[in-house]
């Protein structure tokens, strides 16, 4: 009788820049998504969730400790823990741009609601929020929350579970869609209805109107002026889903549809109207830079960036972080010169083929502070874990 073998593969494919892995011990670590506030101001200390399992999708009774690594020591220090998390941005945990080496936000689940507290790293004080966030505008003054059980019906990895969408029936209910929340009085309200969104693409080629519409991804721009918000559509059987481009002020006011085509995907703002993104638009797909409220824009590099990629600009500017999916089970992590027009694979990472769809492990990748270090999640130990790279 034959023995079955067992194949191994390396890790680590290509490695052009020092990695350290920054969680130790059992358990699963992750942060969460690429364009939150992983580090503190200071950089002295980087968020983190640790769950108990990585092979399946998290349930209404599962558990994440939420808590932070004090970076020169690998100390760990919990701070709390919730049962609103997913794989792909956990329970939106992050620091608070207001008191950015002080308090952190995240999602909890409170009864038949979810809301965001807002917990104080020094003192453990806390202040609850009447919603959930979904994103929050850079002084940390307003937030914007969305329905995550009408994210969990159209993707799991990105809602959670547990609670039904009360609208589950209605296409685009006049009591849903974009909601705004202020940071100091806790208080939030609704300033876009999912009825108006489809109002407004009624008269663009867009497949989203007059589904069952869902905001997906939403961010403000870089002084908390605007916003932009994914407009997807639930899919049915059969037919495919695609994503509107919308933005508007902070009040909800002076909307503008950006795109109306099929694919949109991961974005990030450069400066208060201009946004990164790879996207299906005016021509292939590519990673464009947009100008918010018209219709120019130009492809960043075509020949380097030549598929879909987790952005963001490094704090200067000057560079793009970028990472990729996997390419023959391996992930990659970029960055890319914006003065010198060139760009570097610094490292790629084995990602366990079991482990796809919404309970994948992308890297994630996102910045220090000082724009010298990036930290990313990966499973290539074959756990998840968080670690730091070195690149300048």
């Amino acid at each position: 009788m034959s023995q079955e073998k067992t194949i191994t593969v390396p890790s680590v494919q290509i490695q052009k820049a020092p990695v350290e892995r920054l969680t130790q011990g059992n358990g699963h670590y992750f942060f969460g998504y690429y364009d939150m506030a992983a580090f503190d101001i200071n950089g002295k200390y980087h968020l983190y969730h640790k769950v108990d399992f990585m092979d399946r999708l998290p349930t209404a009774k599962d558990v994440a400790e939420l808590g932070m690594i004090e970076i020169a020591s690998r100390r760990s220090i919990r701070i709390a823990e919730t049962t609103a998390w997913n794989f792909q941005q956990g329970a939106m945990f992050q620091w608070n741009p207001a008191r950015p080496d002080q308090e952190v936000v995240y999602n909890v689940r409170d009864g038949n609601s979810y809301r965001a507290i807002i917990h104080d790293v020094k003192t453990s004080r806390e202040r609850r929020l009447e919603m959930p966030v979904a994103a929050i505008d850079s002084r940390g003054r307003y937030a914007l929350s969305i329905n995550f059980s009408r994210v969990f019906d159209f993707r799991p990895g990105y809602g959670y579970a547990g609670m039904a969408d009360i609208n589950r029936n209605c296409k685009s209910p006049e009591d849903d869609g974009i909601f705004l929340i202020d940071m100091t009085t806790g208080k939030g309200r609704l300033i876009m209805s999912l009825q108006k969104i489809n109002e407004l693409l009624w008269d663009t080629r867009s497949i989203v109107k007059n589904g069952r519409l869902v905001i997906n991804h939403i961010s403000f721009n870089t002084d908390g002026s605007r916003l932009i918000a994914f407009v997807r559509n639930i899919p049915v059987p059969g037919k495919p889903w695609g994503t509107a481009l919308i933005t508007a002020d902070a009040d909800g006011a002076n909307v503008y549809v950006l795109s109306d085509y099929r694919m949109s995907s991961h974005y990030h703002w450069r400066d208060e109207t201009h946004l990164l993104i790879y996207a299906e638009h005016r021509q292939d797909n590519q990673l464009y830079l947009l100008r918010d409220k018209s219709q120019d824009c130009e492809i960043v590099d075509r020949e380097f960036f030549r598929a879909d990629g987790h952005c963001s600009y490094s704090p200067d500017r000057k560079r793009i972080l970028y990472d990729s999916y996997p390419q023959s089970n391996y992930r990659h992590l970029y960055v890319y010169d914006l003065e010198g027009h060139t760009g570097a694979d610094l490292a790629s990472f084995y990602s366990d083929p079991v482990s796809t769809g919404d309970i994948r492990c992308d890297l994630h990748p996102r910045w220090h502070p000082d724009g010298r270090m990036v930290s990313f999640d990966s499973t290539h130990e074959r756990r998840r874990h968080i670690y730091m790279a070195q690149i300048a």
